[in-house]
């Protein structure tokens, strides 16, 4: 594959995901009141690093992150061999986040949005794919929240994209799949693409534009959903509910997900790669709701993907 050139692309998704790391984090410690977001900064010994921001214990959030990190290294053996890459050097950067609400009636969400490289031994970029999104995983059905979450992500991609949502949505309800469960989705969905490239339909620049409509329209997805629902009250079996289904989420992140074992592969930081499972959950066995309970319309919901935006 030729050398590529817009060397300005590493440098300005960098500050993209530095802004929006600040940006979202302070939207999310408004939104809490009482909690905020701890920095940790860490460096990694083959290359670069990161900043994990972790928020606990507050008024809404019972658990969240909002990370950055920029790395980058040698292209092993096993990296080529179990991610199909080839190059001689490698380069990664991204923003991703999980939030854990302590209310059930406030869904679970997250995102990430990411850059990735590949130089040849002459330090020539050699490829270069972008890819990202934004899902929610709600514990009960309100159809005018995830309606409001989808329009949200739709407006924001084809904005830059036109025509997109419609296959971006689908290609997050086919990710987020605990295959093992009978083909069940983890959430509602939003939207997920990957691996987009700079080509005849898509220059740097756009896919730059991309990332930052998307992850710009996060706080406007979400923040309105928190405030409508985090004062609302529940039960101790909607909570144990709740606790269930965090467990299908926790079950996905270490069994599906290329994110983390993307991380765990390349020697990434553990810590902030397993940052994404919730702080409590519960593996019960051969748990079922009852059947026409607002339980088991989620759970029809995870079963059966719908369309939200008409």
């Amino acid at each position: 594959m030729p050398a590529m050139n817009h060397n300005f692309a590493k440098e300005d998704f960098i500050s993209l995901i530095y802004t929006l790391q600040d940006d979202i984090c302070k939207s999310l410690e408004n939104e809490d009141g009482m909690a905020t977001f701890e920095e940790d900064a860490w460096s990694r010994p083959e290359g670069g690093g990161g900043k994990t921001r972790v928020i606990s214990s507050g008024a809404v959030f019972e658990k969240g992150g909002v990370n950055t990190s920029v790395v980058y290294g040698e292209v092993t053996d096993t990296m080529r061999t179990q991610l199909s890459i080839a190059g001689d050097k490698w380069f990664a950067a991204g923003i991703s986040s999980v939030i854990h609400p302590y209310n059930p009636f406030v869904p679970t969400v997250h995102f990430n949005y990411r850059m990735f490289e590949l130089y040849n031994n002459a330090g020539e970029v050699t490829d270069r794919w972008f890819g990202g999104g934004t899902d929610l995983t709600p514990y009960y059905i309100n159809e005018a929240d995830i309606k409001h979450f989808h329009s949200t992500l739709q407006q924001a991609c084809e904005s830059v994209v036109p025509g997109s949502y419609t296959s971006w949505k689908k290609q997050c309800d086919d990710y987020f799949v605990n295959y093992h469960r009978q083909q069940e989705r983890r959430g509602v969905g939003g939207i997920f693409y990957d691996h987009l490239r700079s080509n005849e339909k898509h220059d740097t620049m756009r896919l730059l534009g991309l990332a930052k409509s998307c992850g710009e329209a996060f706080t406007s997805a979400y923040i309105p959903i928190v405030a409508a629902h985090k004062n609302d009250t529940f039960s101790a079996e909607q909570k144990y509910w709740q606790e269930i289904r965090r467990g299908r989420y926790t079950e996905f992140n270490l069994v599906h997900d290329r994110g983390t074992l993307f991380g765990l592969k390349t020697n990434g930081r553990t810590e902030s790669i397993l940052m994404s499972l919730p702080p409590t959950v519960r593996f019960v066995y051969n748990y079922q709701p009852k059947p026409n309970s607002a339980e088991d319309e989620l759970l029809q919901v995870c079963l059966h993907p719908k369309d939200w935006v008409l």
